[in-house]
C-alpha cells in the first residue's frame, strides 16, 4: 500500500512540475516602465575598436569634470593620484594635484585622534563622506556608488553613463501616474525605473577648461565618460596592443614552422 501511494505522489509531483513549465511564460510581460525606458546611445571614443588609443586631453578634461562636479558625491576608491601620470602629467604636476586634496584621512601622531592631511601621489581619491551612513543621510537615503568601475558594473558601460548624464528631462505629459517621479526623484528615461535620486549633475558652462574646449552638457558628459572608461580599465589600450603583438608573433612562428617543415621534408618521399 505504501509503495503505490508513494508512486502516485511522485507522479503527481512530476505532473505539477511539467504543468508549471508549460504554463509559465518564457519572458516576463514588459511593464509600463520597460516600454518607456530607452536604450543607451552609443558613445564613440578613441579607446574603442581594434586599434585604440587614449585621448589624453579628453581624459584630463574628464578628470576635471569629476573633480569639480562628481566628486561632491561619488568616490574613486580604486584610483591613486599617481595613476594620472598616464594622462601626460609630469611627476611635479602629479604631486601638485595630490596636494590639492587636504582631506585625506589620517591619524594625529601626538594624540592618536582622527585627522586629515594633504594628499600624496600614493593616496587614492578620497571619498566625500566618512562612511555609508553619512552618505545616505546626505542623499535622501540613496547611496552614491563608487565610480572606479562604473563602466564595467553597469549594463551598457560607457554608453549608459553618457546617456544617463545627458538624458535628464521633464516627464512626458502622458506618463502614467505610477511612474511620475516622487519627492526627491528625477526623471531620466535611460534609468531602469525612469526615476533616480541623483539630480541633474551637469549644466552648460559648469566647468571651464584650460584648453578652451566646449563645456556644454554633451561634451562634458563625453569627457567624464571617457575618464571613467580609463578608471575602470587603465590598461585597456596596452592590453589590446599586446594582443596584436602576440598575434603577430604567432603568425610569424607559424610561418617559420611551416617553412622549416617544408625544408626538412623536401627530399623525402611521402
Amino acid at each position: 500500500m505504501v509503495r503505490p501511494l508513494g508512486f502516485l505522489v511522485g507522479l503527481g509531483f512530476i505532473a505539477a512540475l511539467v504543468l508549471a513549465i508549460l504554463t509559465t511564460p518564457l519572458k516576463n510581460e514588459p511593464n509600463a516602465a520597460h516600454e518607456i525606458h530607452k536604450h543607451p546611445r552609443h558613445l564613440a571614443l578613441t579607446s574603442d575598436g581594434l586599434f585604440p588609443h587614449w585621448d589624453k586631453a579628453q581624459l584630463q578634461r574628464g578628470m576635471q569634470v569629476y573633480k569639480e562636479v562628481c566628486s561632491a558625491c561619488h568616490s574613486l576608491n580604486l584610483v591613486a593620484f599617481r595613476n594620472i601620470a598616464d594622462f601626460g602629467y609630469t611627476e611635479g604636476q602629479v604631486k601638485s594635484f595630490a596636494k590639492s586634496y587636504d582631506n585625506i584621512p589620517s591619524i594625529n601622531p601626538d594624540t592618536g585622534e582622527p585627522a586629515t592631511r594633504t594628499g600624496l601621489p600614493s593616496d587614492h581619491f578620497p571619498s566625500p563622506y566618512p562612511n555609508e551612513v553619512a552618505a545616505r543621510a546626505a542623499n535622501n537615503n540613496a547611496l552614491p556608488p563608487d565610480l572606479s568601475l562604473i563602466t564595467k558594473a553597469r549594463e551598457g558601460g560607457k554608453d549608459y553613463v553618457y546617456s544617463l548624464l545627458t538624458g535628464y528631462q521633464n516627464p512626458p505629459k502622458d506618463l502614467p501616474k505610477e511612474l511620475q517621479p516622487g519627492t526627491g526623484l528625477h526623471y531620466n528615461p535611460y534609468f531602469a525605473n525612469l526615476n533616480l535620486a541623483m539630480a541633474k549633475p551637469l549644466n552648460d558652462g559648469q566647468v571651464t577648461f584650460a584648453d578652451g574646449s566646449k563645456n556644454d552638457v554633451e561634451h562634458m558628459a563625453r569627457d567624464v565618460s571617457a575618464f571613467l572608461v580609463w578608471t575602470a580599465e587603465p590598461n585597456l589600450v596596452k592590453r589590446v596592443w599586446t594582443g596584436w603583438a602576440v598575434l603577430l608573433f604567432i603568425a610569424m612562428f607559424t610561418a617559420l614552422t611551416y617553412l622549416s617543415y617544408r625544408n626538412i621534408w623536401a627530399d623525402k618521399k611521402h
